[in-house]
Parts: structure tokens; C-alpha cells; sequence
């Protein structure tokens, strides 16, 4: 019969086949177990700590925060229900311009160009025989559009022959035509044109639209300027509108006949209003926002469809200050009282260049930072475990195949 012992291991008797004797816990096994006892005590120990820290700082930040409230109930900063003008807007990369040019004719100092039709009407010239056809009156007659030729000249018919007038002015063009026809000139087969006393002509333009009409959307390029397509570039970065106009109006007037142009601003894409979201100790994410002239915090903060899950309620305005300036404007912002009082006190209007920053949830920050000390441990004790188990596993599998039935010392070999 088996003896047993309080507090002693029970010795199996030789006969019982089958029995394997346990043996006790090693020193390296209860090690590990005590360090990871130790682990987790710790780890639930920082953690109360860090959450009591929390909540004590919650209740500190609230108590400044309705100080802050109160401070800038009695100031005049731009809010809800009491917005401000925003100053003279001026351009900046990248906004986009919408300019359109009014009216687009050439200036009368504009020369003729290759492709250019003009209107010619000429009198005094050959006159008409009684047995013309119709065909002979039409070739000795000048009354129409003419095409102005690649190599600059117009063609008057087979009497009349060909003049070049490119690059004159329309007036310039009229007399050089009536000096042509004043001077004779000798034809194909000897046939003499030319030479009339006093030719009366008259010159026009067919078309006097400007060589390129001007209209669209217009992106202010690095450098400041905007492109006019065939007309150059002008700049007008750090202008008003009314200078941008101005400037375009100007630049147009080389090109264009009393030039007036409308301009616009399609795209505010040069001010802009940053969100910034703490990650709670994983990183911190940075949006931002077009500045129109009208948004709030609850407006900037709808863009990015309210707070996430890590945000917390906690959140303030910091205005930037001038260079060289050492006191910076930073207004909190009570969050409740916006959305669920509608209070707007703290509703700011937003400026350009405005950062509004969002603290993370105390929790998640102080969750992730412990998770952030804690996890190379973790991963240490893992390994340890792991390989302590791996050993024992061999070991166990070494004593089962030393043994046999009877002690007949089966085993691999």
C-alpha cells in the first residue's frame, strides 16, 4: 500500500507500472513566475497611478478653463454672433484668379499680320469697257475682304497685281496701297498696270478682335505671377483685387485696345486654418483647412466630421504672433458649451494661420504610454517563457523514451 505523508511526496510503489513521479517546481520556473507576477502588479500599479493623475489634472484643467471662459466673456475677440470684417483679402500662391478680359479689340497701333483679312475699297482706277463681261468688270474692280499671304502681301486680282503690307498699321497700309496704284508697274506679257492719277483707296480691318481672348481660371504660380497666355506674364502676388486688376489692365494695354478686365478670386488656397489632433503618444495628426473669412471652431472642426475616438474635450486656439514676439495668444475652447449648450462664448472666429489643437483622452494617452514601457518586458518574458517550456518539453520527451515496461530499456536506438 501507498504510504502517504502530510506534506511529502508519496513514493509510488516498484510494482505499479505507469506512475510517473512529478517532480518539483524548479528554481527558474518559480523565478519566472514571481517576475511576472512582479509585471503585472507593476503594470496595474501605473496604471491607477496614472489614471488618478488624470483625473486630477481633469479637474484642474476644468477649473482654469472655466477661469478662461469667464476672462474671455469680457473681451471683444471675433465669435459666434459677433463676427468681424476680415481685412482687404490679397493673393498668394496657390490661389486661382478667375480674370476675364471685357472687351478684346486690337489697338490701332496693332500691325498687320500673316492671315489677317482686310477690307479694300479703291476707286478711280481701270476703267470699264463697253463689251466687258462681268468677269472683267469684277477683276478690274477692288471692293472686298482680301487674305493677307503667308509672305505678308495681299493679292488686288490679275490687273492690280500683289503689295506687301505687313506689319503696317491699317492707316499705313491705306497709303502704301494708293502709292502702289499712283505707280506703274509692268505685268506678265508686257502689260503695263498701274500709273492712275488719283486713286482713291480705302483700308479696314475685317476682324479687329484681339490676337487672344483672355478669360478662365488663372493660378498664381510660385513666383508670384500669373500667366496671359501670348500677352506675358504680369505679377500681382501680395495685391488686392482692385491692384490685381489694375496691374492686368496695364500690362493688357500694350496688346489691347482701351483693355478692362474684371477679376476674382475662385480658389482661397493661400490662407490656411490647421487642426491639429494629439494621437495620445502615438504621433499627433495635422489637417488643414481653406480660410474663407467665416469659419468657427465648430465650423473647422465639422470638416473633419467632429472629434475621434482618442480626442478628448479638451482644446484651445493658438493664434500666431508677429516675428520676434514672445507672447502668443492662446484662447481655450469649451467644447461642451459650443455643442451641447450652445453657448458661443468660445466659439472664436477662426483667423488665418489659426492652430487649434485637440488634447487626447487622459486614458488613451496614459494606456498607450504604459503599453509603450511596458512592451519590451512583455516581449522579454515571452522569450523566456517560451524557451523554458521548449526544455521541458524535450526533457519530458528524453525521460519518456529512457523508460520501458518491466525496465526492459526501450527507446530510439
Amino acid at each position: 500500500m501507498m504510504t502517504i505523508l502530510t506534506g511529502m511526496r508519496a513514493t509510488p510503489p516498484s510494482h505499479q507500472v505507469g506512475w510517473k513521479i512529478s517532480s518539483p517546481p524548479s528554481l527558474w520556473e518559480t523565478t519566472v513566475k514571481l517576475n511576472a507576477a512582479r509585471h503585472q502588479a507593476i503594470h496595474s500599479l501605473c496604471l491607477a497611478a496614472m489614471c488618478l493623475a488624470g483625473s486630477l489634472g481633469s479637474g484642474c484643467h476644468k477649473t482654469s478653463l472655466i477661469d478662461a471662459v469667464e476672462e474671455s466673456s469680457l473681451s471683444d475677440i471675433p465669435r459666434e454672433l459677433s463676427m468681424a470684417s476680415i481685412p482687404v483679402y490679397r493673393v498668394a500662391p496657390p490661389d486661382i484668379l478667375l480674370i476675364e478680359l471685357v472687351r478684346s479689340i486690337r489697338p490701332a497701333t496693332d500691325g498687320i499680320r500673316a492671315g489677317d483679312y482686310v477690307v479694300i475699297r479703291a476707286a478711280n482706277l481701270e476703267p470699264y469697257d463697253a463689251d466687258d463681261e462681268e468677269v472683267q468688270k469684277a477683276l478690274k474692280t477692288i471692293n472686298g475682304e482680301y487674305l493677307v499671304q503667308a509672305d505678308g502681301t495681299v493679292d488686288l486680282g490679275p490687273w492690280y497685281g500683289s503689295v506687301r503690307i505687313e506689319g503696317q498699321t491699317a492707316s499705313q497700309a491705306e497709303q502704301t496701297l494708293v502709292t502702289y496704284l499712283r505707280t506703274e508697274h509692268q505685268g506678265e506679257e508686257g502689260r503695263v498696270y498701274g500709273g492712275y492719277q488719283k486713286p482713291i483707296v480705302s483700308m479696314s480691318l475685317a476682324d479687329v478682335g484681339a490676337r487672344q481672348i483672355v478669360a478662365g481660371e488663372h493660378l498664381i504660380r510660385p513666383d508670384g505671377t500669373v500667366s496671359l497666355g501670348i500677352y506675358g506674364s504680369v505679377y500681382v502676388a501680395g495685391m488686392t483685387l482692385d491692384e490685381v486688376k489694375q496691374s492686368v489692365e496695364q500690362h493688357l494695354g500694350e496688346s489691347v485696345h482701351d483693355a478692362e478686365v474684371s477679376v476674382d478670386v475662385l480658389s482661397y488656397n493661400s490662407k490656411k486654418i490647421y487642426l491639429i489632433t494629439d494621437g495620445g503618444g502615438v504621433g499627433e495628426q495635422v489637417v488643414t483647412l481653406p480660410f474663407t473669412g467665416g469659419e468657427t471652431v465648430l465650423d473647422a472642426l465639422a470638416n473633419i466630421n467632429g472629434l475621434s475616438p482618442v480626442s478628448s474635450k479638451q482644446m484651445w486656439i493658438a493664434r500666431p504672433a508677429p516675428n520676434g514676439t514672445e507672447v502668443a495668444q492662446v484662447m481655450p475652447v469649451d467644447w461642451r458649451a459650443i455643442t451641447q449648450d450652445g453657448v458661443t462664448t468660445t466659439n472664436y472666429q477662426l483667423m488665418p494661420g489659426d492652430r487649434i489643437y485637440i488634447k487626447a483622452d487622459c486614458w488613451v494617452a496614459s494606456d498607450n504610454f504604459i503599453a509603450k514601457v511596458t512592451q519590451p518586458f512583455s516581449r522579454i518574458f515571452g522569450f523566456i517563457l517560451l524557451g523554458n517550456g521548449t526544455v521541458r518539453t524535450l526533457q519530458q520527451g528524453s525521460n519518456a523514451g529512457g523508460g520501458g515496461v518491466g525496465g526492459g530499456g526501450g527507446g530510439f536506438f
